[in-house]
């Protein structure tokens, strides 16, 4: 019996057949480029010492944003301080 009337009966088509038969070799991962636009460390520290600041120490990131904002600055996207957060081990309770 051929390969056509063997996929046939069993209902699988020819293209996965040989797919199953031989299939290619894994790609290697390659790292991500990091985005132009990501903040540098220096940066990266002064969002961090924003928000340990006293008046901001007890607020999640999205009232430092949102208050920052309302005072015409704006230093990077809450996500992003939500991550600076979780990187330096301080993305739990933030008040007392």
């Amino acid at each position: 019996m051929g390969i056509v009337d063997a996929c046939r009966l069993t209902g699988r088509s020819r293209a996965t057949h040989h797919r199953r038969l031989h299939p290619k070799p894994p790609t290697p991962k390659r790292p991500r480029p990091a985005p132009v636009t990501a903040l540098s460390a220096t940066e990266r520290a002064a969002v961090l010492a924003l928000m340990n600041q006293p008046e901001y120490a007890e607020l999640p990131p999205a009232q430092i944003y949102a208050r920052e904002l309302d005072e015409g600055r704006y230093h990077c996207s809450e996500r992003t301080m939500y991550r600076i957060l979780k990187e330096a081990g301080q993305d739990g309770e933030r008040r007392r």
